[in-house]
């Protein structure tokens, strides 16, 4: 009986050993297979016509082939020590659908690949706000949009910041190489989680250019710049304090933090190609607009060093009135008059204007389609070369005292302001006091000038427009583009 016995334990042993060796066949051929990030996946759209870069995990020292069927070419890679690879491979003209092969020992393929235009889609509630809108907050004119929605629109969204309609947030106080998201189609239930300006966005050129066209939304409401600031590019501020990022403190703020956006939601896409960049935020940075104003371009100046990629063009939304502190507080105009400096000092940039879409109670404005079609129109004229239209809205240029009036001369506006023959709201002017008084302004009909004047100040000095939180917009260009909030002193 010991016997049989120990040749029955030697039999289950045998039996187990063979399941152990298959067990580990299994789990070396499961190590095997490629690891992409996230953002590396069916539905992608890759920027046409350049270098992009493929990269992820595959064995230590491992080889193996990516084949495109755009080309039916078979390039190589080899791992390094840790199994991280990375190559580059040329795209062609737009075009798709296609598929990539990574092959390794176990093939993987990526399918429906579009070629195309792809953009980087940032900043805080008003990029984030999606096309179905923010409970008891509606976005304009989306719902039939959203109904129509067809997959075969070339179209499609790589986001970060929900699934299946649930928010996820992520932060890191270290840089990441991949993060939560997936590239999905342009489908109703898609659309209506996808930020509204991103999308409308995507919507115009995708129209105009024929191309297909990738947005990558990476956002948080409620954020400052310094959240999505690397280390590298908030480190000279030196009123800035980083010892949270090296120690074991709980992160209690996260929109607040810096540097947590940055490594959880733009450090995992820097070796992605994209065209540029699309950034609607500055709302939460009104209590340091100063500081924000020397930020900004630090931020945008290293994120394309993180791309190298070139000056990839920035374009921004100016925050739209809303009544903060009170409509006749100025921390909102304060930070509109930084946004528009930093157009001035960012390379390769452009801001849209919100003032006529504002509202003094809500502070997401309901018409996120005006948003998104500016953004396009700047895209379309400063980084596709299409001309024929008005792109950017009118900004103070310079002023001329003579007599008891003060006059505004703009830039933008070629073919004149309007509305003419009417008196313009929205008009302040002062004396040597500082007191300023409500003016009466119009345009005058043989030049674009604006004149300005008031019987209580006889001997002007300064004129401010639309400078409070709340304002609405009365004066536009030729093609419909308001003009830019100013003041004439710095006092």
């Amino acid at each position: 009986m010991k016997k049989v016995f120990s040749n029955r334990m030697n039999g289950c042993s045998l039996i187990h050993f063979s399941f152990l060796l298959a067990f580990l066949f299994l789990s070396v051929n499961a190590e095997a297979k490629v690891k992409l990030p996230s953002v590396l996946a069916d539905n992608m759209v890759l920027q046409q016509q350049t270098d992009v870069k493929l990269w992820g995990q595959a064995q230590a020292k491992a080889t193996l082939t990516v084949k495109t069927s755009w080309n039916n070419k078979t390039y190589k890679a080899i791992a390094d020590n840790k199994g991280q690879w990375e190559l580059q491979i040329p795209t062609p003209q737009a075009g798709g659908p296609y598929e990539i092969t990574f092959n390794d020992g176990e093939p993987l393929t990526l399918k429906n690949v579009l070629i195309g235009e792809v953009w980087f889609c940032s900043g805080q509630s008003n990029m984030e706000m999606p096309m179905g809108g923010f409970d008891r907050q509606p976005t304009k004119g989306t719902n039939d949009l959203i109904a129509k929605a067809k997959p075969s629109t070339p179209i499609r969204i790589y986001n970060t910041d929900s699934q299946e309609g649930k928010w996820v947030r992520q932060f890191s106080k270290t840089p990441q190489k991949d993060c939560q998201g997936e590239w999905l189609e342009n489908t109703p239930v898609n659309v209506a989680n996808t930020s509204a300006a991103a999308y409308y966005f995507a919507r115009y050129i995708q129209e105009v250019l024929e191309v297909p066209v990738g947005i990558i939304v990476s956002t948080l409401g409620g954020s400052k710049v310094e959240a999505w600031m690397s280390r590298e590019a908030i480190s000279p501020f030196k009123s800035i304090n980083l010892s949270i990022l090296d120690n074991d403190e709980q992160i209690k703020n996260i929109t607040a933090t810096p540097c947590v956006l940055y490594n959880a939601k733009v450090a995992p896409f820097t070796n992605f190609a994209i065209k540029g960049f699309l950034w609607y935020q500055g709302e939460s940075n009104r209590d340091n607009a100063d500081l924000y104003q020397s930020l900004m371009p630090a931020f945008v100046k290293d994120l394309r060093n993180k791309w190298n990629r070139g000056e990839l063009p920035f374009y921004f939304v100016e925050i739209a009135p809303f009544n903060y502190e009170g409509a006749d507080g100025t921390s909102a105009a304060r930070m509109r008059e930084v946004q528009l400096q930093n157009m001035k000092d960012i390379p390769n940039s452009g801001m849209v204007s919100t003032l006529d879409i504002g509202h003094p109670v809500f502070i997401h404005p309901m018409d996120k389609e005006t948003v998104g079609n500016r953004l396009a129109l700047w895209a379309l004229a400063k980084t596709y070369g299409k001309k024929g239209f008005g792109y950017a809205s009118p900004i103070y240029k310079s002023m001329e005292i003579s007599d008891n009036k003060i006059y505004i001369n703009v830039e933008n506006a070629q073919r004149g302001l309007c509305p003419m023959w009417t008196s313009l709201k929205g008009f302040e002017i002062a004396g040597e006091d500082k007191v300023f008084y409500p003016a009466f302004a119009e345009i005058e009909t043989s030049t674009t000038r604006l004149t300005v004047s008031s019987d209580k100040v006889p001997h002007p000095v300064a004129v401010r427009y639309a400078y409070k939180n709340y304002a609405e917009a009365n004066v536009f260009n030729i093609h419909g583009l308001p003009l830019i909030p100013f003041r004439t002193d710095n006092w």
